[in-house]
């Protein structure tokens, strides 16, 4: 079993106390002393030790403050999701909008106004659902809940996918992971909210660099041509007779070369359009590959931690005893997605995944008897 840090401090505080007329040491060099002590103590605690609980042990301190500052760093997280993606929407609004009904036919201006204002507003409802939503928490209570285990933090019962978060500093129903761009975990009742974010996300950061190609290509071309005109040597001043003579535009007194063709308006629509595509593209890749991710581990009916905790237990399973692991909770693709989207009639595909809902899902969280029969659960 693994002693936490403030257990040990005060296991280190007893023992000075009680040696502190014998030794004359510096106190510091006492206290770092009894913790080392106690640290080797408490690996040889039982026979239960092994690998996993020395690494723990020997990397508490940097567990623990990886987790201090990722919460405190959750709400810089969340804000910078909040700037970047307003920042797409001030272009969006600002400069490609008014290009969108300057140029294209009517049948694409509906197109480009129904989709994107769809895509914005489910982006929109499912981060704040996945950040808002509790992530659900077993009961601290005593009750007659099955568990599988005892939690070693929270010394409390832990149902069946549960799993402490040391970030949030107690146990997660069905938890994947913390997410710290929600500031929040991941769990039994946000993590529809979460996948549907990030497909959401991943469709509109698509959406605009597919539709903004050829305005990122002109606007490069054009910030090109802009510093190839800035690199031009100057012309010939002019001076003496030729002011007179009006050899420079009206106006113009002291110019050696006219005014450059363009705005500094122009070249900020420019940078704002490329800001846009390398922005969107980028997300899109990173948060598309983290989308394909999850959507194969619901398909198999597991989480994050469950796809690693699963492939230990099947090698386990097949050397110890040569015999396959089966996850109790994949009930076959297309029931995964029944179960986790809350799909119960054909309607609910319309009404609870192309449009926002917020519907609890299937179960408690605690337990996981969802259906008596695994074959043909939900007839849709």
């Amino acid at each position: 079993m693994r002693c936490s840090a403030p257990h040990l401090l005060r296991c280190v505080r007893l023992q000075l106390g009680s040696r502190r007329g014998r030794n004359k040491l510096p106190l510091c060099i006492r206290r770092i002393w009894a913790y080392m002590k106690l640290l080797v103590q408490s690996l040889c605690f039982n026979s239960l030790t092994d690998s996993d609980v020395v690494f723990d042990s020997v990397f508490e301190p940097v567990f623990v403050t990886v987790d201090y500052i990722t919460r405190w760093f959750g709400l810089v997280f969340v804000c910078l999701v909040v700037i970047l993606t307003s920042s797409i929407l001030v272009i969006a609004y600002a400069v490609l909008l008014p290009l969108i009904l300057t140029t294209y036919s009517p049948a694409w201006i509906a197109w480009h106004v129904c989709y994107g204002h769809w895509n914005l507003f489910m982006i929109a409802f499912h981060y704040y659902k996945a950040a808002k939503t509790s992530p659900g928490y077993p009961p601290t209570e005593k009750n007659e809940r099955p568990f599988v285990s005892v939690c070693k933090k929270c010394i409390m019962p832990k149902p069946a996918r549960t799993h402490h978060c040391g970030i949030c500093n107690r146990c997660i129903l069905k938890m994947d992971h913390h997410c710290p761009w929600l500031n929040n975990c991941v769990g039994h009742f946000n993590h529809r909210y979460f996948f549907s974010f990030c497909l959401f996300m991943t469709l509109g950061c698509v959406y605009c660099s597919i539709s903004g190609r050829n305005l990122f290509l002109d606007a490069y071309r054009a910030l090109e041509r802009f510093k190839h005109l800035d690199s031009e040597k100057p012309g010939m001043p002019v001076t003496g007779m030729g002011l007179l003579i009006g050899l420079l535009p009206s106006g113009q007194t002291n110019f050696q070369t006219p005014a450059p063709p363009y705005t500094f308006k122009d070249r900020m629509i420019h940078k704002s359009i490329i800001y846009m595509w390398v922005l969107t593209s980028t997300v899109g890749v990173a948060l598309g590959a983290l989308t394909i991710w999850h959507a194969v581990l619901i398909s198999r009916g597991e989480t994050s931690i469950e796809k690693h905790i699963n492939k230990k237990e099947t090698h386990r399973m097949m050397v110890k005893w040569g015999k396959v692991y089966r996850n109790p909770f994949n009930y076959g693709g297309l029931n995964n997605w029944k179960i986790f989207l809350g799909v119960e009639k054909k309607s609910h595909w319309v009404t609870r995944v192309l449009l926002p809902s917020g519907h609890p899902p299937h179960g408690d969280g605690l337990t996981w008897e969802i259906f008596p029969v695994k074959n043909d659960l939900i007839p849709v």
